[in-house]
């Protein structure tokens, strides 16, 4: 049986997780944690073959998590379960030590058959990133020509996004776009944090700034 134990600040995605996994022949569920913090007290007491592991976490996020866990447990195998499908936080996180990355819509015989890979040593990564990622590498880079402002624009906004950044222009709150956009607060905090991602920015001031530098707001 694969030792699993499911790391994230949701009870609610943890029993469903627990749920769903407890009904395979290969894969037992030994014990949750809720933060990174916690994840780390429980591998004193237990010890398992494979750690799913959120991202987006009170206190210890899942990219500190993960270093710790591959200084101090090099053997143990970290899968990412996130809702985040952004390749800089797949590079990250591989980076970090995790040995796979599954989207939070993926369904029961993926998760499954994830689990089962990285537990042997094989490196998973969704399908739906893969190929955003290989796509991406195809592009070619311009030859001859100079960076301009204008070419920093990121190309991959998605349009939920693009309604949250002119949300945020307009000084509204995480919790009024949410109530704008029908979704939760902390959805509209992971757009956030999407755009300073991928507009390479720190914070909202500076975020507003580049989009209206960039024509992206008026």
């Amino acid at each position: 049986m694969i030792r699993v134990i499911l790391t994230d600040d949701h009870k609610l995605i943890r029993d469903g997780l627990k749920a769903l996994l407890n009904g395979s022949d290969t894969i037992s569920v030994i014990g949750e944690a809720a933060d990174g913090n916690e994840l780390l007290e429980l591998l004193q007491k237990v010890q398992a073959d494979v750690v799913l592991l959120d991202i987006n976490m009170p206190g210890k996020n899942g990219i500190e998590t993960t270093r710790e866990l591959h200084l101090h447990y090099p053997e143990l195998k970290v899968l990412v379960l996130s809702m985040l499908d952004h390749e800089r936080y797949v590079h990250q996180m591989i980076e970090a030590g995790a040995s796979g990355y599954v989207l939070k819509n993926a369904g029961k015989e993926e998760l499954t058959s994830a689990i089962q890979l990285v537990a042997a040593g094989v490196t998973y990564i969704s399908p739906e990133v893969a190929i955003d990622m290989l796509k991406k590498l195809q592009v070619p880079d311009a030859q001859g020509y100079h960076t301009t402002e204008a070419d920093k624009i990121p190309r991959d906004l998605t349009r939920r996004e693009l309604e949250v950044l002119a949300l945020i222009s307009e000084g509204f709150t995480n919790a009024e776009i949410a109530e704008k956009l029908f979704t939760s607060k902390r959805t509209v905090e992971t757009h956030r944090q999407n755009l300073l991602e991928k507009t390479q920015t720190n914070n909202t001031a500076t975020l507003i700034r580049f989009a209206l530098r960039n024509g992206i707001i008026s």
